[in-house]
């Protein structure tokens, strides 16, 4: 340690600030130490620049959409594979829509053991409860703690206390400080989630611009989560079908925010009703195709010899995505999302 290190660390020691350190030891809150894979290798780039990466392990990601765009789906599937792929993970899931049961996790093949249900009606609730759970975490010695992750589905419909106290007054005015207090409890929260570890997805809704030049989404609930949040992505949907029946969603994806990868970047990823969840493979055909990975002729992707439909590359990946082609996907994923490509 330099003399200057040595000085500066002595001031900090006299600083009530626990998250209070020299950079080169690095930021308590601010450095992420990996991505969680969200089980679509296409919106792991659009999110972080890489197939093989994913959310930020401490950050805030905010999912908005149109009521029924498939947000909740869409996030139960990211959090079944983080389940799946971290064994001894669990999920606090806050929930204010009262709009997910057991059968529906199970469905979806989530260990419904390892996720803990919190209800949740004002956002002072859910900050009381998010910040217990986060202290308690922080309680545990760094090398005994397990991954865990946080999801609040949804903020849109949490209220305040004052509004819950009008309602029961019987008064129908609205809580003019709804917005300071969202931003409030954000501007805490998130240098807990980033000291203790944890991922915090948050399912918003969408309004269109009333007024606008050009058609305009805007994400509601004030500028609290759009501050907090290192990334939003705002859903929309479309109908997938086998047949005439009706399997899934194609979510199509567009980067609001990100602090890691290039702004109104857009994917469309497939989204299963049942256990599947989200399609790992779908999306890379665009992606490469349009770097030159693959090739299409006519209806086919040319693959060696042979020529082959895209839906039967995506029925049998293992012998279509070998360690070689997702290795020259991710390469592309990096000119197509990353910052400075």
């Amino acid at each position: 340690m330099t003399m200057t290190s040595s000085y500066l660390t002595d001031i900090i020691s006299t600083i009530d600030n626990e998250y209070a350190s020299l950079a080169s030891d690095g930021i308590a809150a601010g450095d992420i130490s990996n991505f969680i894979d969200t089980g679509s290798y296409i919106f792991n780039a659009l999110v972080s620049g890489s197939i093989f990466g994913g959310l930020p392990s401490n950050k805030i990601t905010a999912l908005a959409g149109e009521s029924s765009t498939g947000k909740t789906f869409f996030t139960i599937s990211v959090m079944k594979h983080f389940l799946n792929t971290h064994p001894e993970a669990g999920v606090f899931f806050f929930e204010s829509e009262s709009a997910v049961s057991k059968d529906m996790l199970e469905d979806r093949g989530v260990d419904t053991k390892r996720v803990v249900m919190m209800p949740v009606v004002t956002v002072q609730q859910f900050r009381q409860q998010a910040l217990v759970v986060a202290d308690n975490i922080l309680k545990i010695k760094e090398e005994d703690r397990r991954p865990v992750m946080f999801v609040l589905d949804s903020l849109g419909m949490l209220s305040t206390t004052k509004e819950i106290e009008d309602s029961e007054a019987g008064k129908e005015t609205r809580d003019m400080t709804r917005a300071q207090i969202v931003k409030s409890i954000f501007r805490v929260l998130t240098l807990k989630l980033g000291k203790a570890n944890i991922p915090l997805i948050v399912t918003n809704h969408t309004y269109d611009v009333v007024g606008a030049y050009m058609p305009t989404k805007e994400m509601g609930g004030g500028s609290g989560l759009k501050y907090a949040a290192s990334t939003i992505i705002f859903l929309s949907k479309s109908k997938e079908k086998d047949g005439k029946d009706v399997i899934g969603n194609i979510i199509k994806c567009e980067t609001k925010k990100s602090r890691f990868t290039k702004e109104n970047a857009k994917i469309a990823t497939r989204l299963f009703f049942d256990e599947r969840g989200l399609d790992p493979y779908y999306g890379l055909l665009e992606l490469g195709e349009k770097y030159g990975v693959f090739e299409r002729k006519g209806n086919r992707i040319v693959v060696g010899d042979t020529s082959v439909y895209p839906s039967a590359m995506l029925k049998d990946p293992d012998k279509y995505f070998t360690k070689e082609v997702m290795q020259a996907l991710d390469e592309c994923a990096k000119k197509e999302f990353a910052y400075g490509t």
